[in-house]
């Protein structure tokens, strides 16, 4: 574990250097092969242990001692977070070409034409043309951008968000128990194991998917029940999409707002205090880690997003907070000190 929590801090400082040091204008061919791998070494421990709370909170702690040390080096440092693993070669790359010290050799690398384009997504062995392939999928969505509007999900999930609403739509028209759609969705559900982020995508693609015909909204409701009853996957869509996202979805579904509000409940109610670390943390394993603050910041935006909200859940804090003996001192209740925040 030390060395996964070395390997992690090492490359934060890896993208701190590529995007804000002259350094790279030492780096060759070799140097920036390692560093690919490094960011991919990254994705992988993201991949594997997002969903472990203990391991992901151990890491964000990591991650935050080593922001704090870049922050005193580099002016304007941005932080790197547990979930930006996830596209840390996408990080690397951007961090690279917006660094003025680049090299021309090392663009001329980056931006090889000539290389073999048909590497498969996520197997850059080797990093020539990797902006040229970039540049060939953006080509294709620029030609394929008037057939879908423009989504926070991503082409691919859009495309297939629809795909999705379509089968719905055929297989509730010929069942009357919905069974089969159902079964359907169950299916696909199992077909994306180890691409859970990407399913949640996908998801909230169908259900912002603009409907036309009386069809089409029964698809959406029924994808949303089918959804309620999945808590597992809907607490990972909560934790994992981003916020402005999972706003969009609760604006435009009663019942997806009213599922999101009840998982931030929820995940409130795992927490207890630690005097060692002076912050809520989630007790159970069996939930998704959320840190107190991203609950609180959870909260807010969907307070602010959805007025109507306010009332209801201030009254209900208010309640619990009650229950828990009404204190107004900082960690002797979840509920009190998420409503000092919120009545901020």
């Amino acid at each position: 574990m030390e060395a996964v929590l070395r390997n992690l801090a090492g490359t934060a400082e890896l993208l701190a250097v590529a995007g804000r040091s002259g350094v790279v204008e030492q780096w060759d061919e070799q140097t920036l092969s390692r560093a690919f791998d490094w960011a991919r070494y990254c994705e992988h421990v993201f991949t594997r242990f997002h969903n472990n709370p203990g391991m992901r909170r151990i890491m964000e702690k990591q991650l935050q001692l080593t922001n704090q040390s870049l922050q005193a080096v580099f002016p304007a440092y941005t932080d790197v977070s547990f979930s930006d693993l996830s596209q840390c070669q996408h990080l690397l790359l951007v961090g690279l070409l917006s660094n003025p010290e680049l090299p021309s050799s090392i663009m001329k690398i980056l931006f090889d034409s000539m290389s073999p384009a048909d590497t498969k997504q996520g197997e850059y062995q080797d990093v020539s043309s990797l902006c040229s392939r970039i540049i060939q999928c953006k080509s294709a969505c620029k030609v394929l951008s008037p057939l879908t509007d423009v989504s926070a999900v991503g082409a691919d999930a859009e495309v297939q968000g629809a795909m999705l609403m379509e089968e719905l739509a055929a297989l509730l028209s010929q069942s009357s128990e919905a069974c089969r759609a159902e079964h359907f969705l169950d299916s696909v559900l199992q077909g994306c194991d180890g691409a859970a982020h990407h399913f949640c995508l996908v998801i909230a693609a169908a259900l912002l998917t603009t409907t036309n015909s009386a069809a089409q909204t029964a698809s959406q409701d029924f994808l949303l029940d089918w959804l309620q009853r999945k808590h597992s996957e809907l607490q990972h869509m909560c934790s994992t999409l981003p916020a402005t996202l999972l706003i969009d979805l609760s604006k435009r579904h009663l019942k997806f707002r009213d599922a999101y509000c009840s998982v931030l409940k929820n995940w409130a109610s795992d927490m207890e205090y630690s005097i060692s670390d002076g912050e809520w943390v989630q007790t159970s394993t069996n939930q998704t880690s959320v840190s107190f603050q991203r609950l609180t910041e959870h909260f807010l935006a969907l307070l602010e997003a959805c007025p109507s909200l306010r009332e209801g859940v201030v009254k209900e804090l208010n309640v619990l907070k009650i229950s828990d003996g009404d204190f107004d001192v900082r960690g002797l209740s979840v509920w009190g000190d998420l409503l000092s925040i919120i009545n901020k």
